[in-house]
């Protein structure tokens, strides 16, 4: 759903490495789009001229550094689509300027970084946001009202989300993607961070950014052959005084995956999809399946919502999905599940 506006957000692209680029760039071809690509930062070229190729962007716009880019184009906005690592230094150049942010999942690639971001984008009074593709899942939004509004399941019991595919590098993603995300420093990890992260931010939605006491996490290296630096499977356990999370993010499921299942006292409710739901309430015999539309949602991308959040269009509140509050706690909580794996033991988060 689009938001009327008189001219399109001014914004700006702070590399192309990330794959999820492809979602920007087609905005420059789309009439009355909400957002206007004025600069893109990227050093490297033969990328950019594909990417130009492509999506018909002039050269012209692609400038060698993101301060540069900054300096000749003035963007309202900037979206950064370079490595987790390199968030931090879009913040660094953003937020002093009064540029807001929005990141690629996740936040950042640890609390350190996290806290150094939150710190300059408090200080300079930017928003700095973060992007999920299952922020925009209609099926997503229609649980959480079913669970938070409705109270249709009761207190919340268990969630179990599962998310990732068959692996970056299978299913055929490029190769400056693929030199960043199964890099240990770059990307902070494998599996645990590329897919975890989606379920950390989900259950802290549910929760409404209640810290968790503990998190207990296992990896596996099950294709070391293919990816020898970093881990390619994941289970996380986040603990809650009266409710329990299991997130599961994988590089070897058989097919694409994006899916939670949430049970309460009373009942539960799957989304099974982007669009596709089913749930099972109290005295009822069956589950219950229900197909949603994008229409059913404000929002149903990330560029109409940073345009209008730019705009003082909508309200980004603390417990949004896309929040710099929400999204600190998930690199909490990503940093725990590392160290738990690193040590083999459960990490205490509520002292």
């Amino acid at each position: 759903m689009a938001f009327a506006q008189s001219k399109p957000t001014r914004i700006g692209i702070d590399g192309l490495t990330h794959a999820h680029v492809h979602g920007a760039l087609q905005h420059i071809r789309k009439a009355n789009a909400a957002i206007e690509i004025v600069g893109i930062a990227e050093p490297n070229k033969d990328l950019a001229r594909r990417l130009a190729t492509q999506y018909g962007f002039d050269m012209h716009i692609v400038y060698d550094s993101v301060e540069e880019m900054i300096e000749k184009t003035k963007p309202e906005g900037v979206m950064a689509f370079n490595s987790i690592y390199q968030h931090l230094s879009t913040v660094k150049a953003c937020a002093p300027r009064g540029i807001h942010v929005m990141v690629e999942k996740p936040l950042a690639v640890n609390m350190n970084h996290a806290i150094e971001m939150a710190t300059l984008a408090r200080a300079h009074n930017i928003l700095l946001l973060t992007n999920y593709e299952t922020t925009w899942y209609p099926s997503n939004q229609k649980l959480y009202n079913m669970v938070e509004n409705d109270n249709a399941i009761g207190a919340l019991r268990k969630v179990v989300i599962c998310d990732g595919h068959e692996g970056p590098k299978e299913i055929g993603c490029n190769q400056e993607f693929l030199d960043w995300l199964t890099d240990p420093v770059q990307n902070g990890g494998g599996a645990v961070i590329d897919f975890g992260c989606y379920g950390a931010n989900l259950m802290t939605w549910l929760m409404k950014n209640e810290r968790p006491l503990s998190v207990s996490a296992t990896l596996n290296q099950i294709k070391p052959h293919i990816y020898p630096h970093v881990d390619d499977e994941a289970t996380i356990v986040v603990k809650y005084p009266k409710a329990q999370a299991i997130i599961q993010g994988s590089w070897n499921w058989p097919f694409s995956r994006k899916d939670m299942e949430a049970y309460g006292v009373h009942g539960y409710i799957k989304a099974l999809d982007g669009n596709n739901i089913s749930y099972r309430l109290k005295n009822q015999k069956s589950e219950t399946p229900t197909r949603l539309s994008s229409e059913s949602i404000p929002f149903d991308n990330p560029f109409n919502y940073f345009s209008a959040a730019i705009h003082n269009e909508v309200d980004v509140s603390a417990e949004d999905l896309s929040s710099l509050e929400n999204n600190l706690i998930v690199i909490e909580i990503l940093d725990a599940a590392r160290e738990s794996a690193r040590t083999g033991k459960v990490i205490d988060l509520s002292l």
